[in-house]
């Protein structure tokens, strides 16, 4: 092999290899001196060049020297870096490595070293003052190591700082003769540490180590405690150390529940838009310190640099890593996929981010190749611009630049469009907002005030705005931080001028007034607000539209997330990814139930808020609406059976012989926002104890459904529809339940049948049920006595539900929708033995059309007494809406309905 300097001398190569090599020292004079310093290290990367370095290999090559004490300990270490680094700029520079390969060897050599480091040093200190004991546990305690920043992502430049905090998880002292506090042992062992690593000897160094990051800065302790480091994080950790520990990782030592001490300091459990308004402001004085230090041309924190990537990232992490673990991840690039994949933001939005951090991150470290400085400033003189446009490989300095520029200008359009200010942006209406202000404010009062009221388009200026004073002179807004007030006092004028527009203004400024009162101690759901005042807009229209719906969000303020991405919230549900979704976030929360619980609880909140928002929006007819919530209790109901028997102690297979049956509205698929779920619980399973099992299982899934929790409840059920009603088995035997509804079920049992269907848990089951169900249906009836059976039954549930009032009961009264259902039943009851298509499930308006084409009822009938019903039910549904608990309007308005439904109950009942 020919050594470095035939090479250089000859400035020519006579192999790939060394052509790579001459490649990369016209790149970076520091690789130069690597080789001309030690000439073992030119035939050891000739042979391992196309070989990328693994921790293994590196803790392999540590454990073949001779360490000693802290100086070989040392030159180990540093040796080891300088092949490392060789090897890895080579490669880089060449294209034999990419990005991923530089930062994750780099990382794992700053692991890999740390670790090494710490196996020596421990047990040297320990034989001076004995080891370090817990004096509540009376365990041993380790040395912990974290990483943070760059090391902690596992991102690492090839010049970087590693950023450290130490800890360890109890107080004491040592066990020696020598013996000294546990804080007192961990700080010298930290100090040797730190020399071990940051020392620069003729060897040069490991890594620059930067405690700055620790509880206190560079005053506090160097080895914090774990109740020190509680103490801190919850009474006066900062925003700043909350994006510091995004990226925060033990790296050398065990985490001993470090981790999950710290996370609900770094992740809120609710939506933190507050994270916005925090990292702006930490970007204003990163941007002060780049303009007091002329650091424009600093591709880390300049414009459109590295950082303001990192940021895009974090935020989101920020604000929605506690409510979804998933985010929860450290590599920026990884991040930003995610994200992606959430929709939160656009593929084309990150795709250009991706590009960017890529090329922004090769650029960093080539410029940290040239002199293994730890530098992001693009240099000034020619030979350095040289030197990086070969490096990255342009032509020229001028067609690098070019193309950095381009990618600068991309990361800070994005940067602006998630970090603008939208209280700067909002100038167009700075005059009547202003006017509107101060009026929220008391400096617009008397006769101007209510004149102005009156000009923004309120019906009773006086009187609403009397009303809205009232909040602001409530106990609870004078009690609000001042953040939160700050926040609330721009929300009001904006919720005044824009529910002005509205075709009822004053009540439905009072609506958005309770909503924002209601939620004003919760400053997250503020500043979601503020910082998006689409949303604001949004929220007005749909409490506009809906007293229900703006209680609705009073319940649920978390839903206010919903309306930040109108694409989402008004796009057709995909019922498979939402299965999908709701399954594995219930599994990734697998042993905490009361987490499980409230997060389905938050699932079927928002799925039901996107409808509605449809609904109010007049995108959704009344029959996709029954249709979707139906689908989505379905969906709830499956995820409920599969993790309730996860928890199951006595289960005895891996997937339960389980089903659960839907009757009434859940059965024919015309469940509204508030309905019960009307249910009974089959099982078929041969085993002794299946019985006893799936009794558990159903109870747990009736409390898991009916609970109310934090998050509210999921739904009311009825069971009374089982065989035997209230008094019978809450679980059935599928043979059990063929048994009684072919020998022992009353009439009325077989008319809820004809409204039920399989809904979750095993297809076998369910495929079961629906030929017991066709079976029992299509039995031979003596027709007479079915006929008086039925209105029988009809009579009770008239008497049950009397109508003492002037308004007509859409549903109870004579004409109404209980006996288009009773119509219906009968029919089906009577002639399905002939026209066994009249078991199919298909909802009352198909089964009256069917019932027509057959000849079974008049047809004209039919199809009006089906529009009556259809007719009804938007109407019910429209008053439900409206907040109201029952559905009765004049009896003028539906005349025509009533007197088409009372014809076909003549024709069917009475002629």
């Amino acid at each position: 092999m020919r050594k470095l300097s035939e090479i250089l001398q000859e400035n020519t190569a006579h192999n790939p290899d060394e052509q790579y090599v001459l490649h990369a020292i016209r790149c970076s004079p520091f690789v130069q001196r690597l080789l001309t310093g030690d000439e073992a290290l030119l035939p050891e990367l000739m042979a391992q060049m196309h070989q990328a370095w693994t921790a293994d290999a590196m803790r392999y090559w540590l454990d073949q020297q001779d360490i000693h004490d802290d100086i070989s300990l040392k030159r180990a270490l540093r040796k080891l870096r300088q092949r490392v680094i060789l090897r890895l700029i080579v490669r880089d520079l060449n294209g034999l490595a990419d990005l991923n390969e530089v930062i994750k060897v780099v990382s794992a050599l700053a692991e890999v070293t740390l670790q090494h480091a710490l196996h020596h040093l421990t047990p040297w200190l320990e034989a001076i003052y004995g080891i370090p004991m817990g004096e509540e546990s009376g365990l041993r305690q380790e040395f912990i190591v974290v990483g943070m920043g760059k090391l902690g992502g596992h991102e690492l430049n090839v010049s970087s700082d590693i950023d450290l905090i130490f800890a360890f998880e109890e107080d004491g002292e040592t066990s020696g003769t020598k013996s000294v506090s546990n804080m007192d042992f961990f700080t010298r062992l930290a100090k040797r540490l730190i020399a071990a690593i940051d020392e620069i000897t003729e060897d040069g160094f490991v890594f620059r180590v930067d405690m700055r990051l620790r509880p206190y800065g560079s005053e506090g302790p160097l080895a914090c405690s774990f109740a020190m480091l509680e103490e801190y994080y919850q009474n006066q950790g900062r925003e700043w150390e909350r994006y510091a520990w995004i990226k925060g990782r033990v790296v050398a030592g065990q985490d001993q529940g470090l981790s999950d001490l710290l996370r609900p300091f770094v992740f809120r459990k609710y939506l933190d838009f507050g994270a916005f308004a925090s990292m702006r402001d930490l970007k204003v004085q990163i941007q002060r310190d780049v303009n007091r230090r002329d650091m424009h041309d600093n591709i880390k924190l300049g414009r459109g640099g590295i950082r303001e990537v990192e940021f895009i990232a974090q935020v989101f992490q920020l604000i929605r890593g506690g409510r979804d673990s998933s985010l929860q991840i450290k590599p920026t690039l990884s991040v930003l996929n995610l994200l992606q994949e959430k929709s939160l933001l656009p593929g084309t939005t990150v795709s250009e981010l991706r590009e960017a951090y890529i090329f922004l991150r090769n650029l960093e470290h080539r410029l940290q190749y040239m002199e293994d400085t730890q530098t992001q400033d693009i240099p000034q003189n020619a030979e350095g611009r040289a030197r990086i446009a070969l490096g990255m490989g342009f032509e020229n300095w001028e067609e690098f630049h070019a193309a950095l520029e381009q990618y600068r200008a991309k990361v800070q359009h994005h940067f602006d469009e998630v970090f603008t200010d939208p209280q700067e942006t909002q100038s167009a209406e700075k005059s009547q907002d202003t006017n509107v202000a101060g009026l929220w404010q008391g400096l617009v009062t008397g006769q101007d005030a209510h004149d102005l009221m009156a000009k923004l388009g309120y019906a009773e200026p006086e009187d609403t705005l009397r009303k809205v004073m009232s909040f602001h002179g409530s106990p609870r807004y004078k009690q609000l931080p001042e953040l939160s007030r700050q926040r609330f006092d721009a929300l009001m004028p904006m919720a005044m001028s824009q529910a002005a527009q509205e075709p009822h203004p004053d009540v439905v400024l009072m609506r958005v007034a309770d909503l924002l009162d209601s939620i004003c101690r919760r400053a997250s759901y503020l500043a979601l607000l503020a910082e998006y005042p689409a949303a604001l807009t949004l929220v007005i229209r749909i409490v506009g539209a809906s007293p229900w719906l703006a209680q609705y969000l009073s319940q649920h303020p978390i839903l206010l997330d919903e309306l930040l991405d109108t694409r989402n919230l008004y796009a057709a549900p995909d019922f498979a990814a939402m299965h999908a979704d709701l399954e594995r976030r219930i599994l990734d929360l697998h042993g905490d139930v009361e987490r499980q619980m409230d997060e389905m609880r938050h699932f079927k909140h928002a799925a039901v808020f996107r409808f509605a928002a449809k609904d109010v929006a007049g995108e959704l007819s009344l029959e996709t609406l029954s249709d979707y919530l139906s689908a989505l209790a379905d969906i709830i109901l499956d995820v409920t059976i599969k993790a309730i028997w996860q928890t199951l102690r006595n289960r005895h297979r891996e997937l339960p012989l389980f089903a659960v049956i839907g009757y009434g509205k859940l059965g024919g698929k015309e469940l509204g926002y508030a309905s019960d779920l009307d249910i009974i619980f089959l099982y078929d399973d041969e085993v002794p104890e299946a019985g006893e099992v799936y009794a558990k299982l159903g109870q747990r899934i009736n409390t898991w459904l009916s609970s109310m929790t934090s998050a509210g409840t999921l739904y009311e059920t009825d069971m009374q529809l089982r065989p035997d009603g209230a008094s019978g088995l809450l679980v059935s035997s599928v043979q059990a339940f063929r048994t009684y509804q072919q020998e022992k079920a009353w009439v009325w049992e077989h008319q809820a049948l004809t409204r039920a269907r399989f809904s979750a848990g095993s297809q076998q089951i369910g495929e079961v049920f629906e030929q017991i169900r066709q079976d029992v249906l299509a039995q031979p009836r003596e027709v007479h006595k079915l006929r008086a059976e039925v209105t029988e039954m009809r009579e009770k549930m008239h008497g049950v539900h009397p109508n003492h009032g002037d308004l007509f009961d859409l549903k109870h009264d004579r004409g109404g929708i209980v006996d288009v259902e009773f119509i219906v039943q009968y029919l089906v009851l009577a002639h399905a033995e002939t026209y066994p298509e009249l078991t199919r499930n298909l909802g009352n308006i198909a089964l009256l059309e069917m019932l027509g084409q057959l000849g079974l009822v008049n047809m004209s009938h039919a199809q009006r007494a089906a529009q009556a019903y259809r007719d009804y039910r938007r109407r019910q549904h429209a008053i439900r809406l409206q907040g109201e608990n029952k559905a009765r309007v004049p009896l003028q308005e539906v005349s025509e309905d009533v007197e088409a439904v009372r014809a076909l109950w003549q024709e069917v009942f009475v002629a």
